[in-house]
């Protein structure tokens, strides 16, 4: 009874830890880049897009797809980006419950 008692309070501190973690990867943002800097993506780690900056030098009409394609690659590797930061952040709120090598919660 006592080790069930001890898991109960270990899982109740992790919830504990998990939703100020949720609230954590709200406000804190990663920024993704392509193009040498050209386009940039802000995200938060949650992935909602906060941001897109375009350097003036791609606006011409005939570079469109470049841009479009800029944009895409900026945004995946802010995405790339985000996902270290949310492993990085789930050890720390995981550190006293063993769970499954791989094992993801839900974000």
């Amino acid at each position: 009874m006592k080790d069930i008692m001890g898991l109960m309070k270990q899982a109740q501190a992790m919830q504990a830890r998990l939703q100020e973690a949720q609230a954590d990867m709200e406000r804190t943002e990663v920024e993704g880049t392509a193009g040498g800097g050209m386009v940039s993506v802000r995200l938060t780690v949650k992935g909602e897009l906060r941001g897109l900056s375009i350097d003036p030098t791609l606006l011409k009409p005939d570079d469109k797809e470049i841009i479009e394609d800029l944009i895409v690659a900026a945004h995946a590797d802010a995405r790339r980006k985000a996902e270290v930061v949310m492993e990085e952040k789930m050890k720390g709120v995981t550190g006293g419950l063993p769970l499954p090598p791989g094992m993801k919660l839900p974000f």
